[in-house]
């Protein structure tokens, strides 16, 4: 190191401190890779609500949907790294695209900085009700009846893989259709375009208890509270069946620690205001927080496993 950079690093390094004292010291952006009422959508605005109100500065949620996250993932990680542009994402941007497809404008390990998990949760398997099926068995016996006729809508990599799971474990044949994100393959459900979906419990339950959708199961290991009459898709038929998904904030890299640690503790602490909790209670996300450290742990970990399944499902990278 000349002496130019090693003037310039211990300048940094005194300066880092400071910084993080001072910060957040103007607006925060949540970017979000779904559309507006997505479950990330949900959980991003009720916790910048009250990472607002922390710290006196404002919090905007910006929804970048499309591509399969790709647009939202790269914004952030040619954004400044100051800790003022924050990825409020899930295992579709850092865990599973890697898998299906062959290649990806970004690097999910590279180009950012873990700060927290924000939650885990399960998925809920629901039908427009002009679907004949009342039951996991019932779907997978309509499907092999009439293979490849049946259609499956997916707006993220845990809904799209759940639906594709479900094809290798049952034995069964049905169409898939892409969305930019859940509550629009929820809009094309509700008008009959498609027959089922698998998607997260913060979207798809308000349809099941309005009456708009029938529930067949969940993907979770173990029924869940808000719906104690909905079997598991395990118990329902399909032996060994279970999917989850989960959320989780990220910086730019090199993003400095202390601000890094500044914002988890921001974000760590907003995940028990009233607005976060409310969130969780409605939609059966588990609260889940971490150090960056055991986020990056944790990343590496999952994208071992999304790997295992996609494989597992015979999916070719698109």
């Amino acid at each position: 190191m000349n002496f130019r950079s090693l003037v310039l690093s211990l300048i940094a390094a005194i300066a880092a401190p400071a910084i993080a004292q001072d910060y957040p010291a103007k607006q925060l952006t949540f970017v979000v890779p779904f559309a507006a009422g997505s479950a990330t959508d949900q959980i991003a605005r009720a916790i910048g609500q009250s990472v607002a109100e922390q710290s006196k500065q404002a919090v905007v949620v910006e929804n970048k949907p499309g591509a399969s996250g790709f647009l939202a993932a790269q914004q952030v990680a040619k954004a400044p790294a100051d800790g003022y542009t924050v990825f409020i994402t899930t295992n579709t941007t850092h865990a599973a695209n890697e898998h299906l497809f062959k290649s990806i404008p970004y690097d999910p390990v590279k180009d950012f900085a873990p700060v927290t998990l924000l939650g885990k949760g399960g998925q809920i398997m629901i039908v427009n009700p002009k679907v004949e099926a009342k039951t996991v068995g019932e779907f997978v016996a309509l499907a092999k009846k009439q293979p490849g006729k049946l259609t499956f809508g997916s707006g993220s990599s845990s809904s799209r893989i759940a639906g594709e799971l479900l094809q290798q474990m049952a034995g069964i044949q049905i169409l898939h259709v892409p969305y930019k994100s859940n509550p629009l393959a929820i809009t094309d459900l509700l008008g009959g375009q498609i027959d089922m979906m698998i998607t997260d419990t913060a979207t798809g339950l308000p349809q099941v208890q309005g009456g708009k959708v029938r529930a067949l199961g969940v993907t979770a290991s173990k029924r869940i509270a808000l719906a104690p009459d909905v079997p598991t898709i395990d118990e329902a038929g399909v032996k060994g069946y279970e999917m989850g998904y989960w959320f989780a904030a990220y910086v730019p890299a090199k993003t400095p620690p202390a601000v890094v640690a500044r914002l988890r503790n921001l974000l760590a602490a907003a995940t028990k205001s009233p607005g976060a909790v409310k969130f969780y209670e409605s939609t059966g996300v588990d609260p889940v927080v971490s150090t960056p450290e055991e986020l990056a742990k944790f990343q590496t970990a999952e994208s071992q496993k999304w790997g295992r399944i996609v494989k597992a499902a015979n999916i070719t990278p698109e």
